[in-house]
């Protein structure tokens, strides 16, 4: 079953051409790695897969709704229950708990307070971070925080889980037990694409997709090819 497609997708600011038609299907039980240098449009396409900016051209359709023709308030339902992120710069809010944060999502979508604070203790158990559910962002260690914001991303139903640089703050084992954790959620009914520039990340992939000044320039290549590619990524 598809969960998202991309069909002819442009995304240009100004004169400066991002995303220059990409299209591909990503289906559930699969995690699709997006790898390439910086500036090549990566997080302008994941942008885009949730429904964060709108397309210039094309169609962003995620489990039957074109994203592009819904109305602000549909979207953001729509990205509430269907979508989690892992930002780069991860938008914990200071003033909650790690497991408020985690659970901020579900009660925003009218989740009983007692049932999401139960959902994301189980989310942040997952990753190891149960003990330190009561502690405030500032409390917490930079890759401790990258896994909290990965704990929401991953909590309740959500079944589409959009990733930018998710180990970016993490040693390679935690990095590891991470990717674990989000390759088991895909493996039980949703999906992800997860944009890198570690050409090591692609082993957890089913599909590698290589960008380079918004185009796709090869899928499924070898993990040789992507350090290649990856070559003066900043």
């Amino acid at each position: 079953m598809a969960m998202i497609e991309l069909i002819d997708v442009h995304k240009s600011f100004g004169t400066n051409h991002v995303i220059r038609g990409f299209s591909t299907t990503v289906s559930t039980g699969e995690v699709v790695c997006i790898v390439g240098p910086s500036g090549s449009g990566k997080s302008t396409l994941l942008n885009l897969c949730g429904g964060l900016d709108r397309p210039t051209r094309g169609e962003v359709v995620v489990e039957g709704w074109v994203l592009g023709t819904l109305s602000k308030r549909r979207l953001a339902t729509v990205r509430r229950r269907r979508v989690g992120y892992v930002f780069q710069e991860l938008n914990l809010l200071p003033s909650l708990t790690a497991v408020e944060n985690v659970a901020l999502p579900l009660e925003l979508d009218g989740t009983p307070i007692r049932s999401a604070r139960r959902q994301a203790l189980a989310a942040l158990a997952d990753l190891d971070l149960a003990e330190l559910a009561r502690r405030f962002p500032e409390q917490l260690s930079g890759g401790q925080q990258q896994r909290v914001a990965i704990a929401r991303a991953l909590v309740g139903e959500r079944r589409l889980v959009l990733a930018d640089e998710p180990t970016g703050a993490l040693d390679t084992q935690t990095g590891e037990a991470v990717l674990r954790v989000l390759r088991a959620r895909v493996d039980a009914g949703a999906a992800a694409i997860l944009v890198t520039h570690e050409a090591r990340h692609a082993g957890w992939a089913d599909r590698v997709v290589f960008l380079r000044d918004g185009v796709v320039v090869d899928t499924t290549g070898p993990i040789g090819e992507a350090d290649q590619l990856l070559t003066g990524a900043s």
